[in-house]
């Protein structure tokens, strides 16, 4: 959709007089306009990225016209699924976000590099689809939030339990008061780390980087350091250069959950208790591996995640003086069990209701209206992993101020908010 184009429907939407537009031309009632389908670009298509790709495919609506990796593998895969032309593809971002011809990206790259390239995104008129968590860092993420205002752009980020209609159902319920009122929410995390694509160890030795694979672009703004395949892709999330572990990768969907249902979305916890945190001894992987971290919400209510071998406590449970609710993807415990049937009352409020997260995203790139999961909301669920991983990190009780952003008993933890970045790669 070309800007001049955007900008008459939205002049013409606002002319005074009885003009009605068909929700056809605005690529509404499951129609695609002629000539108008939202042109993606999509920016990293390994792992998600690739689960991304295929699900904005299947929308009529979407035309994909460039696909970007930094792992010829990866990129050649990528064009393949979308039908393209080698041509459409690049190693480089910015060359893809450079293009006048795409409206919108799909950002799926390893946590380290989502702020940047979100930004960059956004000051170049695009809209975004950024996996989670939304940034590496509550600096970096306050900076999306930033531009996105500024910006005046459509922001969705991956997490996608908020276009799910369970988790809608239990955070409605607690909001409402069917549980009582809430005293305590309890989110549980895997407690191993799930090593991918090998049999590694993390004790791997540095090793010649294979040609597909532009190793400096990956790491960005990244520390630098010597390549070995147990680093790279999927397994990135073990190291702390690049995440905490479990605590942004599973933590982003389910203290997402918890902001939710808590009314939190525009504040944070403003303070964490770390105990029984457990890192490898030595070794690549040197993220939280087991740990159990405390939260305190100015509104009285407490919140605990814990890493668990437990399957059945991995998600979001809400406790109430009433009752309780657990929550995850399809899973609803309620106590009483009569809350399953509960139905809302007219009065009652009501949450945003989305069925498609990916499709939620391309309805907002058309009517301009807020996402699933806009910028402020991620940012802030972010902010809940980020504390928690800066707590686990120096062993002591942090304590924030969510309207600063600042944590104040601190100087070295409140250092930690802003990630160093290596040589160009700066926020800007």
């Amino acid at each position: 959709m070309s800007s001049t184009r955007r900008g008459f429907l939205k002049s013409t939407l606002g002319l005074a007089g009885p003009l009605i537009v068909p929700g056809s031309v605005l690529g509404k009632d499951g129609a695609t306009p002629p000539n108008e389908r939202i042109q993606l670009g999509c920016i990293g298509v390994g792992g998600m990225g690739s689960g991304n790709l295929a699900a904005f495919l299947q929308d009529k609506r979407v035309k994909v016209l460039g696909i970007c990796d930094v792992d010829a593998n990866h990129r050649a895969k990528g064009l393949d699924t979308a039908g393209l032309k080698p041509e459409a593809g690049t190693g480089d971002f910015r060359e893809l976000i450079a293009r006048k011809d795409i409206d919108a990206v799909m950002i799926a790259t390893p946590d380290h590099w989502h702020a940047l390239i979100t930004g960059a995104a956004i000051k170049s008129g695009k809209d975004a689809y950024c996996e989670k968590p939304l940034a590496a860092s509550v600096v970096e993420g306050r900076y999306v939030c930033r531009l996105a205002e500024q910006h005046k752009r459509v922001i969705q980020c991956g997490t996608w339990r908020r276009s799910g209609i369970y988790t809608r159902m239990a955070c409605e319920w607690v909001r409402n008061g069917y549980i009582g009122k809430l005293k305590q929410i309890e989110v549980g995390v895997p407690a191993k780390f799930e090593i991918r694509h090998g049999k590694f160890t993390g004790l791997e030795q540095p090793e010649a980087t294979p040609k597909e694979l532009d190793y400096d672009m990956w790491l960005g703004p990244a520390p630098d350091a010597p390549y070995t395949a147990a680093r790279c892709h999927f397994n990135f999330r073990w190291n702390t250069d690049y995440a905490p572990g479990y605590i942004t990768d599973w933590g982003a969907h389910f203290l997402d959950v918890a902001q939710w249902g808590n009314d939190s979305d525009n504040t944070a916890p403003i303070s964490v208790m770390p105990s029984e945190v457990m890192h490898r001894d030595r070794g690549l992987y040197n993220a939280p591996e087991a740990f159990r971290l405390d939260y305190h919400y100015a509104n009285g209510v407490e919140m605990t995640m814990i890493s668990t071998t437990d399957k059945a406590l991995w998600g979001t449970k809400f406790i109430g003086e009433e009752g309780s609710v657990f929550t995850e993807n399809s899973k609803l415990i309620t106590n009483p069990e009569s809350l399953r049937t509960t139905k809302l009352k007219p009065t009652d409020k009501k949450l945003y209701e989305s069925n498609n997260h990916h499709r939620n995203f391309i309805d907002c790139v058309y009517s301009r209206k807020t996402t699933a999961s806009p910028a402020e909301a991620a940012h802030r669920a972010a902010t809940c992993c980020h504390l928690g991983g800066i707590a686990a990190t120096t062993g002591t009780e942090i304590q924030f101020d969510p309207t600063k952003e600042a944590i104040t008993n601190s100087d070295a933890g409140h250092k930690m908010l802003k990630r160093e970045m290596r040589g160009e790669w700066q926020l800007s």
